[in-house]
């Protein structure tokens, strides 16, 4: 079974949200070949996909344009867009004899539309995956210019031809999608380990794989906690740790810790509450995946809200104590890495490979 994946780099949400059905279903395929096409770099992909991959440098999607984590550049991505679809029958065409070359027996996105477009090009079975969709969203934002229906149209279009659009809890509505199917939560389960703090509490800060850069530096001290921060900040605040220095991947830092401070994402919400892990949270500005995370996430996980304001000073010991003080809830059960897993290997009994000859 050869796969193409296609993974956004739009943020590390994407890529969290791919690695454990992969894994899954290279547990059931022990002959699985992959070949993953991503933006993000190999070293990111190789700490979270356990199979061998033939990895392609490349990106088919941006996403969003954005200022930080939490802004998006609408003129930036309006533009952007533009310019992708500008000769959109050119850029399928040179997808689908891109793919044509490759010949994989499956195309799976998380979650660009591209590859989709190319895979029904070319009658290569297609599937995609993701809490939401780009073409969603561009109506979010765009839907009311008069140069935005037509892009939108062959977003949809792409997105309707894939077999299956495999949509993970929480996710979007997805309305304009006949195609969706329903899967359970996919997140990587971790180990706790000790972090040598002496009993202090450790506070994680991680808000996804875009830059944002809070100011811990000049909050002020909270006796008996320690601010786990990435380590190119070079933050000089007494009390900080370059998470970095524990060599633990990130989602068991993730169970190590007393807290995380992060932002609506898919990845890092459903891994903390599927781990356990209590969770700060900063709205997004105007992101509307953010609702249906925030749902599931207050009637699943261990949570609070703060607002910016509060980050920028670093007033965050009353949020911190009264999440503390919470009953933590049952983690929720990661199923649905096995279920995407169990409908990518149904599509390929309904396809199956020529036999070759002896």
């Amino acid at each position: 079974m050869h796969l193409f994946v296609d993974i956004s780099s739009h943020g590390f949400g994407h890529f969290a949200i791919t690695a454990p059905v992969l894994n899954a279903l290279a547990e059931t395929c022990p002959d699985l070949r992959l070949t993953v096409r991503s933006g993000l770099p190999p070293d990111k992909l190789r700490q979270r996909i356990v199979p061998p991959f033939k990895h392609i440098a490349a990106s088919s999607d941006f996403g969003y344009v954005m200022h930080d984590a939490l802004h998006i550049d609408l003129a930036a991505t309006a533009a952007t867009y533009r310019s992708a679809h500008a000769d959109w029958p050119a850029r399928v065409a040179a997808e689908a004899a891109f793919l044509a070359d490759l010949q994989p027996d499956i195309v799976l996105s998380n979650v660009s539309y591209l590859p989709l477009a190319g895979a029904a090009r070319t009658s290569i079975p297609a599937l995609a995956i993701c809490s939401l969709n780009w073409a969603e969203l561009f109506a979010h934002f765009f839907g009311h210019e008069d140069w935005a229906p037509p892009i939108h149209a062959q977003m949809l279009a792409a997105y309707r031809a894939a077999q299956q659009f495999i949509r993970i809890t929480p996710a979007m509505a997805m309305a304009d999608l006949a195609n969706t199917t329903t899967v359970g939560p996919v997140a990587s389960l971790g180990r706790r380990h000790d972090l040598g703090l002496n009993g202090d509490k450790a506070v994680l800060i991680a808000l996804g794989g875009i830059a944002h850069h809070l100011p811990v530096d000049h909050w002020p001290r909270l006796p008996g906690v320690r601010w786990l921060v990435a380590g190119h900040w070079h933050c000089t605040h007494p009390d900080a740790i370059a998470y970095e220095d524990f060599g633990l991947s990130f989602t068991d830092l993730l169970c190590s810790v007393d807290a995380i401070v992060t932002k609506p994402g898919y990845g890092t919400f459903t891994e903390a509450a599927c781990n356990g892990t209590p969770i700060l949270y900063q709205r997004r500005e105007d992101w509307p995946e953010q609702d249906c995370l925030i749902d599931w996430l207050q009637r699943h996980g261990h949570c609070r809200e703060i607002g910016g304001a509060d980050l920028e000073t670093g007033a965050v010991a009353a949020p911190l104590a009264e999440l503390w003080r919470q009953a933590p809830p049952c983690p929720p059960s990661a199923d649905g890495a096995r279920m995407a897993a169990d409908l990518i290997h149904r599509t390929l009994a309904a396809h199956p490979v020529p036999a070759t000859a002896g």
